[in-house]
């Protein structure tokens, strides 16, 4: 009987990860896309005034099995430069907009558009830098065995306030463990933290510290 039930669960999860999850994505992203119109709009047309008609941030980013796409976030850091002709530091360069979008966490709105193409889901890994891909050990690389997401594990256990190992183990422990009630529960959780503005970085600090390897 316990043995039965637990094929049962586990087809479940097969079937939820395979098929299901990947239709409630498109089913959602496309939601939210519809809902958010207004605000999405409202944010293009501040950060394309506030960033010299650049109100996009397209860089590439290794989704599942490792393969890159162009991932699509608001820009909230404009392109000034110093005396050097150098990029001044992301804090510097944090726009007031682009400091409120990030602080509300709408810089991620436009991944819905990656979701919808396939190239994420709504819950998962955070998409990190493509050339930390050469940094990861062996289990670290086991986060690119689903897609990426617009919030995951570690983004509602700490987000930037923790560690990057933490990060990781967070981020396999959720591949390992991928299933309809985990997903709800981040998605609130999410919901939460973003009220709050928790694991944030601080004022100083405009983007999280780069990953160097372990």
């Amino acid at each position: 009987m316990t043995e039965g039930l637990i094929v049962k669960l586990f087809g479940v999860c097969i079937m939820y990860k395979r098929i299901f999850k990947r239709f409630l994505d498109m089913v959602f992203s496309f939601l939210g896309l519809l809902l958010l119109s207004p605000v999405f709009l409202l944010v293009t047309i501040g950060l394309f005034f506030a960033n010299n008609g650049k109100p996009f941030f397209v860089q590439q980013r290794p989704g599942k099995d490792e393969r890159l796409f162009n991932i699509i976030k608001f820009k909230t850091m404009n392109d000034k430069k110093g005396a050097d002709g150098k990029l001044l530091s992301d804090a510097e360069r944090l726009t007031a907009i682009g400091k409120l979008v990030r602080k509300t966490s709408l810089d991620e709105v436009p991944q819905l558009i990656n979701v919808l193409k396939g190239d994420m889901s709504l819950i998962g890994p955070r998409p990190l830098l493509v050339h930390y891909l050469s940094l990861y050990d062996v289990d670290q690389k086991k986060r690119h065995q689903v897609r990426p997401g617009i919030t995951g594990w570690a983004q509602v256990n700490g987000r930037n306030a923790i560690s990057w190992q933490q990060k990781f183990e967070y981020d396999v422990w959720y591949v390992t463990n991928i299933s309809l009630k985990l997903d709800i529960v981040i998605f609130f959780k999410t919901i939460q933290k973003v009220l709050k503005g928790e694991g944030i970085s601080g004022e100083a600090v405009a983007t999280a510290e780069p990953f160097k390897g372990n």
